[in-house]
């Protein structure tokens, strides 16, 4: 029991323990596998500036003058607004700012700012509906220089990565010292809405949800992060600059200008990609998110599997018990990535794992239960019983009541005539060797035909049916056994000619009656039997056959159940009995 007890606890408490390290990966990498692709919006291109671009231009740094005529060209081609993930917090050393500027201006227009030492932007505004609580706090910022803000709105790139150093999800805001700011792509979308504020819901956990004004509510977690679907926005380069009706995301790809991010699916990303992977999540409607309530189902989800698990197993048993448990195992598999697919990011990953936990210990527990049962039950009545009886013991442990019980059976009582003076005639060995013989013949006999082999004391046998397991017919089947043991005889006897053995005879008694069956003896030393008076009146019919003249006797309570043909022969006085009893024998 302290086993178990401690398996459940830690099955319980590891996913707290190590919420920060292998099970939180495991969580996220099975969102990445289970979170449906998404397609992407109509409103986004992005626009790669490579290598070649920078040496075609005279090398990196690009001009201010060279970004301003991109600008001017990317709004002739049709552009509604340009995006540039790029910042700049020095001026120009050609001089350009003012054009590029005066360029920002032509169109809605946003520049990016990083995380660094720098100090805190201007705050975005904001409503907040409910508790100013939840959110990242910025790490300083290092924004652009006067003169481009002037006409140019300014986003957050940031890219925090979770546990395994990978991005999916960030901030639609994050906190300031005296307010908020807003990450890249939500400053983008507030931006081409028209809208000045953020309204920002909060509950008892924190953000829900975060509005832009003219756009549907975006779901958020606690920290107003939103899960990202990484869709295959179009992208364009500064030859082609196919930006008709679309917003445009500018940044470099050329090698050791903007870091690379890792995200999911083993892809490498620039930070202008990851932003305006970020403007696509927002708009997609279905786009997944982890509900407030995520932990509450996960933990009922485990809680609940490892109790019915183990409450199965144990009610049904191992095999019923693997059929019921793993259709419970496809079912919740199934129910996560249902709700995954419709978006809500519930991770059933950890309560499978501890169902197979719990379950792998409670078969285990249960198989080694059974195991010892059923060797207990080999080891009391292997000696007894024929093998497939013992099995079916083996397989019904609940017949195994021997601690005392009254049972209707029948019994037969064996001996060998004349075995004092065979063994005086004979060397030890062939006494052993007869007595052996003799023996294995009558137990085969009685196992045949179902019977319970009781002891052997001396030449002696005693065997009975109906003591162990339910047995209808148990008179016809002692009587069966009578006749084969007999049948034995006359083949064993046919053996022993051969080598020049003895002729062997046997009698036997059957008597049918009410007797207690179980264990007795000792404490340390007992053994399965039978105590009643329908045992003893089998052993003196066996005696009296020398008396009566044949090899077999058999009770009147035998007799009166049986579907043979029997003789009744004149009653016989047997010792104990006040009256003469009524015997038959083979007609």
């Amino acid at each position: 029991m302290k086993k178990v007890l401690l398996v459940l606890v830690i099955v319980l408490f590891v996913p707290f323990i190590t919420q920060v390290n292998i099970l939180q990966i495991l969580k996220l990498k099975t969102f990445d596998a289970l979170v449906p692709e998404q397609q992407p919006s109509d409103y986004f291109t992005i626009l790669n500036i490579t290598e070649d671009d920078i040496a075609n231009e005279g090398g990196y740094p690009l001009s201010r003058q060279t970004l301003a005529q991109i600008q001017i060209n990317l709004l002739r081609k049709g552009a509604i607004g340009v995006g540039w993930v790029i910042a700049f917090p020095q001026p120009d050393r050609f001089g350009g700012d003012f054009e590029f500027s005066e360029a920002l201006s032509f169109s809605p227009s946003v520049l990016a700012m990083f995380e660094g030492n720098g100090e805190y932007p201007p705050t975005t505004g904001t409503v907040i509906l409910g508790d100013d609580i939840g959110g990242l706090k910025a790490q300083g910022v290092i924004q652009n220089i006067n003169v481009l803000k002037q006409n140019a709105n300014q986003g957050l790139a940031v890219a925090r990565t979770d546990v395994d150093n990978l991005v999916r999800r960030l901030p639609l805001l994050m906190r300031t010292d005296d307010g908020w700011v807003a990450s890249y792509g939500t400053e983008v979308l507030k931006v081409l809405a028209g809208a000045d504020t953020y309204v920002i819901k909060t509950n008892v956990n924190g953000i829900e949800e975060i509005r832009v004004k003219g756009l549907p509510p975006v779901k958020v977690d606690s920290l107003g992060r939103k899960w990202i679907s990484w869709v295959n926005t179009p992208q364009t380069n500064l030859a082609e600059m196919d930006v008709e009706n679309k917003f445009v995301f500018v940044g470099f790809t050329a090698k050791g200008i903007m870091p690379q991010i890792a995200v999911p699916n083993n892809k490498l990303l620039e930070p202008h990609k990851i932003q305006a992977a970020l403007a696509e999540s927002i708009l997609i409607q279905d786009s997944p998110y982890i509900p407030d309530y995520a932990i509450a189902v996960e933990a009922v989800l485990l809680i609940s599997l490892i109790i019915l698990t183990w409450l199965l197993i144990n009610i049904f048993g191992i095999t019923t018990g693997i059929i019921t448990t793993s259709f419970l195992f496809l079912s919740v598999s199934f129910f996560g990535y249902y709700l995954i697919q419709q978006g809500l990011l519930i991770d059933v990953t950890w309560a499978l794992i501890s169902q197979f936990i719990a379950g792998s210990t409670a078969f285990y527990l249960r198989f080694r239960e059974q195991y010892k049962l059923r060797q207990q039950i080999k080891g009391q009545f292997g000696k007894y019983l024929d093998p497939r009886m013992v099995k079916k013991l083996q397989d019904n442990p609940e017949l195994c009541q021997v601690n005392g019980k009254r049972v209707d059976c029948s019994i037969i009582f064996t001996d060998l005539r004349g075995f004092t003076s065979l063994s005086e005639s004979v060397e030890p060995e062939m006494v052993t060797y007869i007595m052996n013989s003799v023996l294995d013949v009558q137990v085969q006999a009685a196992n045949k035909y179902f019977g319970c082999t009781d002891k052997f004391i001396g030449d002696a046998g005693m065997f009975h049916w109906n003591t162990i397991i339910p047995q209808d017919n148990h008179h016809n089947l002692a009587l069966q056994a009578a006749k084969e043991i007999e049948k034995n005889i006359d083949q064993l006897n046919i053996k022993f000619a051969k080598e020049d053995i003895p002729k062997v005879a046997i009698g036997i008694g059957v008597n049918s009656g009410v007797c207690i069956a179980g264990n007795f003896g000792a404490t340390d030393r007992f053994a399965f039997s039978l105590i009643g008076d329908p045992c003893n009146v089998a052993a003196r019919l066996e005696s009296s056959t020398k008396v009566a003249g044949v090899g077999v006797l058999i009770g009147e309570e035998t007799a009166k159940y049986s579907d043979f043909k029997l003789q009744l022969l004149e009653p016989i006085e047997v010792k104990g009995k006040a009256k003469p009893l009524q015997v038959y024998t083979w007609a």
